[in-house]
C-alpha cells in the first residue's frame, strides 16, 4: 500500500451513489481533514498529489506524495481549501472516484471509492481497469 505520513492508500470497488460534479475526485469531510493534517506537517509542500503506478498482483496501485508545484498536465481539485493533484496517467482511472479516509482499532488509511475498477487483489492495494 502506498505510505505518505503513516497513512496508507486502498481501493474499493464499487458503485457510487450518483452526484453531480465536476471534479475528479471528490473528498470526504475525513479525507480533507487528514489531508489538512498531513500538508500542515509538511512546511514545503502545497498539496497532495495522487498518481498511479503498475504494483502488485492485480497490475495498478495508487500513490501519494507531497508536492510542492503543479506540473503541467495535472489536474487539480480543490476542495475546502485542500489542493490535490493528479498525474496525467491516473486522471482516468480516478474519474468519479471518491477519497476517503478511514480509521478503526487496527489501521488508518485513504480509501478510494472507484467505479471504473474491474478488479482488485485481496488486500485492496492493487486494482486493475
Amino acid at each position: 500500500m502506498s505510505k505518505l505520513g503513516g497513512a496508507t492508500a486502498r481501493v474499493v470497488k464499487g458503485a457510487l451513489k450518483a452526484r453531480q460534479t465536476r471534479a475528479a475526485l471528490t473528498l470526504t469531510n475525513e479525507a480533507v481533514s487528514r489531508i489538512r493534517v498531513l500538508l500542515a506537517q509538511q512546511n514545503d509542500a502545497n498539496a497532495l498529489k495522487i498518481g498511479v503506478r503498475q504494483k502488485g498482483c492485480n497490475g495498478l496501485t495508487y500513490t501519494l506524495e507531497y508536492a510542492r508545484e503543479k506540473q503541467k498536465f495535472d489536474e487539480e481539485v480543490e476542495q475546502d481549501g485542500i489542493k490535490v493533484w493528479i498525474e496525467p496517467k491516473a486522471q482516468l482511472s480516478l474519474l468519479g472516484s471518491e477519497m476517503d479516509y478511514v480509521t478503526d482499532k487496527l489501521s488508518s488509511e485513504f480509501v478510494f471509492r472507484n467505479p471504473n475498477i474491474k478488479g482488485t487483489c485481496g488486500c485492496g492495494e492493487s486494482f486493475s481497469i
